[in-house]
């Protein structure tokens, strides 16, 4: 039977980027993304919640993440889910989700003048419209 794991993103980034190697010399870089949902309440109020994603980029994609993002960019995710589970220093269990990116779109018109070879990102261009 088939299995799927894949989320997509399309929200700002929370703060810059942080770029680290691992041992052997990989690249890796690591951004939080906000997500709003806008629904109305009781009484007809508005409201909004904003949700944070931990994302994960690594190698290639992790120098062009590192170059391009910044604090308020608005990005476009694509990845899958990971979970990973580890003991803090207090002995405490600790569980933390985050999203490792295969695929990043710099999105609005900064991102564009960055990057022409990525040609200009349209609505209709992303995957789910």
């Amino acid at each position: 039977m088939a299995s799927l794991n894949k989320i997509i993103l399309i929200g700002n980034v929370g703060a810059d980027p942080e770029m680290r190697y691992t041992p052997d010399g990989n690249p890796v870089t690591s951004f939080r993304v906000a997500t709003n949902y806008r629904y109305t309440g009781a009484n007809d109020e508005p409201k909004e919640e904003t949700e944070w994603f931990k994302v994960i980029a690594w190698r290639k994609l992790a120098e062009q993440c590192n170059q391009f993002l910044v604090k308020g960019r608005q990005v476009y995710v694509e990845g899958r889910l990971r979970t990973r589970n580890w003991e803090g220093q207090d002995g405490q269990k600790r569980v933390s989700v985050e999203v490792v990116a295969n695929r990043v779109i710099f999105l609005g018109k900064r991102a564009l003048a960055s990057l022409p070879e990525e040609g200009e990102v349209e609505p209709e261009d992303l995957p789910f419209n």
